[in-house]
């Protein structure tokens, strides 16, 4: 991270960062969308970006193996099209986002659970990952009329702070500081107030380690506590973008289609599991497996849409103790694998070879994490 812009300097950058933002929004929603686009992958091929370009297409390559060479590169391209294009997507929320326009940019599909989950008396986490849309998902909640809490990693510039606070509490959607949010959670959950988590970062060194697409990946353990402690239910979901995959989308049948237009700024809204107290209070770890069962969730979302998620990040960057340490496979890490239900003997074996390879890998170049 870079060096924080001193003070003097934030409000001259938040307005010369505003007038930016104002150009989206006089081309019109398409036109910026294309043109996103276009940037997003001509910075994808620059020399200055090639070491991040490589990284996702290593990614892509544990995660598809499926795809070929140029597969894995055209997808990684397409992953900084995807973040360009959120940018103008962003931009344009507050306008597009409104109690009597949402519905000409959002489809309401496989929701139903999800919805009820919400409103019954017990608490909800709803958990997303950094595929399709995670703010729209966030805005599309507080407008269906649910006192939506979002956590918030607060920005340097603290004029530009205050802006993206103040836009988003206008639609509902409560912005939670992610350094002091541990101490707001068990009032919320309390008062029955959903809060929603993106729960895909690499969660360091002492994180909890369940399997992502075949891989151990670091994960926060303070969303299991929370929902330990408070009995509460998990529902994962996303909002994905349509009309940009180069495929036809299949139309909703049981939820709510939007129009076809929408100026190009169209999602669906789509629940991919509801995880009750009951599924993971009876498991021999339920932290454990409720941590591995939304990260399967995710993963899901993600091949739906592969082009939609954020492969640059360092997504196991963050290794277990054992792998750091040159050590054997954990018979304790093992058991806790085969009981999850999902997973077969060839899966957990599959998993323990690929951290048998990641911990031969540091010991070889003398590292205790994956560049």
């Amino acid at each position: 991270m870079g060096a924080k812009l001193p003070t003097a300097l934030q409000t001259p950058a938040y307005w010369a960062l505003r007038g930016g933002l104002s150009l989206p929004l006089l081309a019109g929603p398409r036109p910026s969308l294309e043109a996103a686009r276009a940037l997003g992958r001509g910075f994808a091929r620059l020399p200055v970006n090639r070491k991040r370009l490589v990284r996702a297409a290593e990614h892509l390559r544990y995660a598809c193996p499926e795809f070929s060479a140029a597969e894995r590169l055209e997808h990684a391209s397409r992953s900084y099209e995807h973040l360009f294009m959120l940018g103008v997507e962003i931009a344009f929320a507050p306008r597009l986002m409104s109690e009597d326009a949402w519905i000409r940019h959002v489809e309401l599909d496989t929701i139903a659970q999800g919805l009820r989950t919400i409103l019954d008396d017990r608490p909800a986490l709803l958990i997303t990952g950094h595929c399709g849309n995670w703010e729209l998902l966030g805005y599309a909640m507080a407008l269906l009329g649910f006192p939506m809490h979002a956590i918030y990693r607060p920005l340097d510039n603290k004029p530009m702070d205050d802006w993206v606070r103040q836009t988003r509490s206008r639609r509902g959607l409560v912005l939670l500081d992610k350094f002091g949010a541990l101490r707001e959670i068990p009032a919320l959950l309390d008062a029955r107030a959903p809060i929603g988590f993106v729960a895909d970062q690499n969660a360091g060194d002492r994180g909890m380690f369940v399997p992502f697409f075949g891989r151990l990946a670091s994960t926060y353990k303070s969303i299991g506590m929370a929902a330990y402690q408070h009995r509460a239910s998990v529902v994962v979901g996303q909002a994905r973008r349509l009309g940009w995959n180069g495929r036809e989308d299949r139309p909703v049948r049981d939820g709510f289609a939007a129009p076809v237009s929408g100026g190009g700024i169209r999602y669906r809204v789509e629940i991919e599991d509801v995880i009750h107290p009951d599924d993971w209070l009876s498991q021999p770890d339920p932290f454990f497996y409720l941590a591995a069962r939304y990260r399967r969730a995710i993963e899901r979302m993600i091949r739906r849409a592969p082009e939609q998620y954020l492969w640059m990040h360092r997504i196991w960057k963050s290794r277990p103790k054992h792998e750091r340490l040159n050590r054997p496979f954990p018979d304790r890490l093992r058991d806790k694998l085969a009981a999850l239900p999902w997973l077969g003997d060839a899966d957990v074996d599959a998993i323990v070879g690929q951290s048998d390879r990641d911990r031969e890998f540091l010991a070889e170049h003398g590292l205790t994490r994956l560049p």
